[in-house]
């Protein structure tokens, strides 16, 4: 595999809330389980043998299991909720400096951009899929997000 794409790959599991990710391609199979806070990759050949391969969750287990306990019960939002399409990271703005997409109680119209995931070095642009008034941003700048986590308010 490719170090760049692996780089690319662990940087992702890094800056998202899943532990475990894995990745079979005809050259061989790589394993990246993120274990407080770090993740830990183990390219295995695909010859390996299957004990050694079911290890690996039975160890990822607890620490996925810690974060659903310590979370708190979600707050519901009234209003159409934007979500996100994807994992990545969640910003207000085409760069620092720039002015933000969208700001609480401003009017947007449907196909307006409302802000930007960055999944894997690749910037995409948000659209409001409803016409109407910010009232809530839930996310802020800067702060990885899941696919289908809810990103903004319009009312």
């Amino acid at each position: 595999m490719d170090l760049r794409k692996l780089k690319t790959l662990i940087d992702l599991v890094s800056e998202s809330n899943i532990s475990e990710l894995e990745i079979t391609e005809a050259d061989g199979k790589v394993r990246i389980v993120k274990s407080d806070g770090q993740p830990v990759v183990a390219a295995m050949p695909m010859m390996q043998a299957a004990p050694q391969m079911v290890a690996a969750p039975v160890a990822a287990a607890p620490v996925a299991a810690a974060p659903a306990a310590a979370a708190p019960a979600p707050v519901v939002e009234t209003g159409h909720i934007v979500k996100s399409p994807m994992v990545g990271t969640f910003y207000r703005a085409s760069s620092p400096n720039a002015k933000a997409f969208a700001e609480v109680g401003q009017q947007v119209k449907e196909g307006d951009p409302i802000c930007i995931i960055e999944a894997m070095k690749i910037m995409n642009e948000i659209e409001a899929d409803k016409s109407g008034t910010i009232t809530k941003i839930l996310i802020e700048n800067g702060q990885p997000v899941e696919f289908g986590q809810s990103l903004i308010v319009i009312e």
